[in-house]
């Protein structure tokens, strides 16, 4: 099994190109199934995530041709698509429950697994099952999958997700643009990828209009058109190097991004003590030796993306104070701490609260990657050892990074994959 070796305690310098967003790919692919049209997708990231989306699309039916690097795909559903999702494909990735959307509003049924991923949390499909529900659809569960149907086709309604739900929007703004008459979702996530899939969907022929902060209306179409559709750039890929680029003293200018999309992550870090400098379409973020504690905690866009908390932990485990971190979003999303603290991090947690005394030189370690942003935190800790560090189990790390020892070893650190 391949692992990565790391030798840190190096400053990184030099320019980092962000690749495209997989959280944005994962629902727009997914998306394509409601089209019997033929539809060209650009800067999708080569990461294993989108592997096991187009796979898990082929086993559907879909015919799809990529191109030779992988970043632009032709997807063609017009014939002989399939309503079953196989446990075999879900089970790696929790995005496979958003075919159940598209393929209920092209097909009226859809029996699809319950999904995988990582380790994070239980993540039930039950705010998803009672939007859909309110559409028209009857489903069960039985022997892990669900098996839905909607005998009428699906009818256009006003729903209130009982909780903020990325994954349940995006479910259902899909299915809603083939609903009969106009739905209306409140209490509905934003985050820039479903902003992302909106765009997607209305350059496609969809109706989909934001009437308030969390609230959108969906009219619903008989049929979309063909489209070449370019995804945005991976906001949390952006702010890991962001991270790595304070956590080292280091100075690096993190391009192909746009910066009012991270906002949140510049304000976090220009508190921390990093220098920051925006320009249009990249941000340069230069560390400085002193680090300042700070009490955060994760939210819903626009709040801390509960994806980029194991990196910020990283860093504040530098802070010359101490630092709280509450993980509001998902439970059990504090896996990395046992191997920061191998490291000699010092990190305690009480139910969602983890608590950081600052002050922590990283030693090296042998470590175990558990999920994949908690890969990604082991890497950042073992830049700043002094000596080798090795992580295990990075298949983890691949599911969402493109080709991160390369973009590291380019702006100076000493990495390399190993079998």
């Amino acid at each position: 099994m391949k692992k990565l070796e790391v030798i840190g305690s190096r400053k990184l310098s030099g320019n980092i190109k962000i690749s495209g967003s997989k959280n944005s790919s994962l629902p727009i692919l997914a998306a394509t199934l409601i089209s019997n049209k033929k539809i060209k997708i650009l800067n999708l990231p080569a990461v294993k995530d989108i592997e096991t989306m187009i796979s898990l699309l082929r086993s559907l039916g879909s015919n799809i041709r990529l191109s030779k690097n992988n970043s632009a795909i032709d997807v063609d559903n017009s014939k002989n698509i399939k309503t079953f999702a196989s446990y075999n494909l879900v089970k790696t990735m929790r995005a496979g429950i958003l075919v159940l959307g598209p393929l209920l509003a092209r097909f009226g049924k859809a029996k699809v697994s319950l999904p995988g991923g990582c380790a994070i949390g239980a993540r039930p499909v039950d705010v998803h099952l009672k939007a859909l529900s309110k559409l028209g659809v009857k489903y069960k569960i039985d022997q892990g999958y669900v098996i839905a149907t909607a005998p009428k086709g699906l009818i256009g309604a006003k729903i209130r997700f009982s909780k903020i739900s990325v994954g349940a929007t995006e479910n259902l703004i899909i299915a809603a643009c083939f609903a009969k008459g106009t739905t209306t979702l409140k209490n509905c996530a934003i985050e820039p990828e479903i902003l992302d899939l909106v765009n997607f969907l209305n350059k496609a022929g969809c109706n989909v209009k934001w009437t308030s902060k969390r609230t959108v209306k969906i009219i619903g179409v008989a049929s979309i058109k063909n489209i070449n559709y370019q995804i945005m750039f991976d906001r949390i890929e952006a702010g890991t190097y962001m991270v790595a680029a304070a956590l080292t003293e280091g100075s690096l200018k993190i391009t192909n991004i746009k910066p009012d999309i991270i906002q949140t992550e510049i304000k976090i870090l220009r508190k921390i003590g990093a220098k920051i400098k925006i320009s249009k379409n990249n941000i340069k973020v230069t560390g400085r030796k002193k680090i300042k504690g700070l009490n955060i905690k994760t939210a819903p866009y626009p709040g801390l993306a509960t994806d980029m908390q194991a990196q910020i932990m990283v860093l504040l485990c530098k802070a010359n104070n101490k630092s709280t971190i509450k993980e509001n979003i998902f439970e059990n999303r504090f896996l990395h701490v046992a191997e920061l603290n191998r490291m000699g991090a010092q990190i305690s947690t009480k139910g969602n609260m983890a608590y950081i005394p600052g002050n922590i030189k990283f030693a090296p370690a042998e470590l175990m990657a558990t999920d994949l942003r908690a890969s990604v935190s082991l890497v950042l800790a073992a830049l700043t050892a002094k000596g080798k560090s090795v992580i295990n189990r990075i298949y983890h790390l691949d599911r969402g990074y493109e080709n991160i020892e390369k973009k590291l070893k380019k702006v100076g650190a000493k990495i390399r994959r190993v079998n």
